[in-house]
């Protein structure tokens, strides 16, 4: 009889962190009130969101450095956690 695998939402958010961290303009990852790392972890029916909250260097191009993220922790998540698809939302919290 096959088992079902859970995933710490603790271990999600610390993946996507550290894929957030390694993008080129990300100055740091906000973290607060639910939120594991900067990152906040939600569960809808076997269904993963992240919204990821980073800040960004002073003249970076925002937007450019978000998509980015968006792209690579989603990437980063499912791969490393055999996950079929993932959400990703990114906020910039801050400009520094």
């Amino acid at each position: 009889m096959p088992m079902d695998a859970v995933i710490s939402h603790d271990l999600l958010a610390s993946y996507a962190a550290d894929a957030a961290e390694d993008v080129r303009g990300v100055a740091g990852l906000v973290h607060g009130p639910r939120r594991q790392r900067g990152v906040r972890v939600t569960e809808d029916d076997g269904s993963f969101a992240l919204e990821v909250h980073i800040t960004v260097g002073w003249g970076a191009r925002a937007p450019e450095i978000g998509i980015t993220v968006q792209r690579r922790v989603a990437e980063y998540v499912v791969r490393t956690a055999k996950l079929p698809k993932i959400a990703v939302d990114v906020v910039v919290a801050a400009i520094v």
